[in-house]
């Protein structure tokens, strides 16, 4: 029974966000129906937190927000579960990504995002997801708690960036290609998924009382942690296998039509 969801996790690129990058024209009066029935809402997006944080702001103290991919989850401006990297590690990836032709490495900090490509088109694709966001002249440099690696790719991560690293990088890490221009390492135990399982017990709701919606790779651990999957119309077809339910696509405000359709018009 769909009236009794407690809690709601939406990927936001190619899911509830539009290809224009717009929220669908009545979010806010959703979310606040949401918010009245109880519902806890997650953005669960492989963006940057303080990204996030922006672009929800009038809700910003509602909303819990599992950002860059599930390894950071803030609510309430209190940081409630990360998963890290090792320096070392860090350092390994990076070697390696710098002679992939055409790819720009994102370092992702809990204090900031970090980049040294001087790439005019990469910084501003960058910038869309990363709001607060360093230009450095040397990563390997940079001093932060690392919890992500992204990759841009223009020509796209799937053909041009993972067949090189996942042969050396997919048995110790999360090497997950999560849109059609971005590749992401995490720690091996990190997605959205395992951040939800973390916030169960604490915000008190279950597997069988979870909706969830989104469109790639990095979405799968998420899907697989709540019952009512969603999967967009505009999905990876292998997304779609995977879901039990198809929802319109983020240009159709599938999002938003699931959750009258189906939370708040039930009793």
């Amino acid at each position: 029974m769909t009236s009794c969801i407690k809690f709601i996790a939406t990927d936001m690129d190619g899911t509830l966000l539009s290809d224009t990058n717009e929220l669908p024209c009545d979010f806010f009066d959703v979310f606040k129906a949401l918010d009245e029935k109880n519902v806890l809402f997650a953005a669960a997006s492989g963006r940057q937190y303080f990204t996030l944080l922006n672009m929800l702001e009038p809700i910003k103290d509602k909303v819990l927000f599992i950002a860059e991919n599930g390894t950071l989850v803030m609510y309430q401006g209190k940081e409630l579960y990360s998963v890290t990297i090792p320096k070392s590690e860090i350092d390994s990836i990076i070697d390696v990504v710098r002679n992939i032709e055409d790819s720009h490495i994102v370092l992702c900090g809990k204090k900031s995002a970090y980049t040294e490509t001087k790439n005019e088109q990469a910084q501003q694709e960058i910038m869309k997801y990363c709001h607060q966001i360093a230009f450095v002249d040397d990563l390997l440099d940079v001093d932060d708690e690392f919890i992500k690696i992204s990759v841009l790719n223009l020509k796209g991560t799937e053909e041009h960036v993972y067949p090189f690293v996942a042969p050396l990088f997919a048995a110790t890490h999360q090497v997950v290609v999560s849109g059609e221009t971005w590749l992401d390492f995490m720690d091996k135990q990190a997605s959205k998924g395992q951040a939800i399982k973390a916030m169960r017990n604490k915000f008190g709701f279950t597997f069988e009382n979870s909706m969830s919606f989104g469109d790639f790779f990095n979405d799968v651990e998420m899907l697989n942690e709540t019952y009512f999957s969603h999967a967009m119309s505009n999905a990876h077809p292998e997304i779609k296998e995977l879901a039990r339910f198809i929802a319109p696509s983020n240009n159709e405000q599938g999002v938003i039509t699931v959750i009258k359709q189906k939370v708040l018009q039930c009793n």
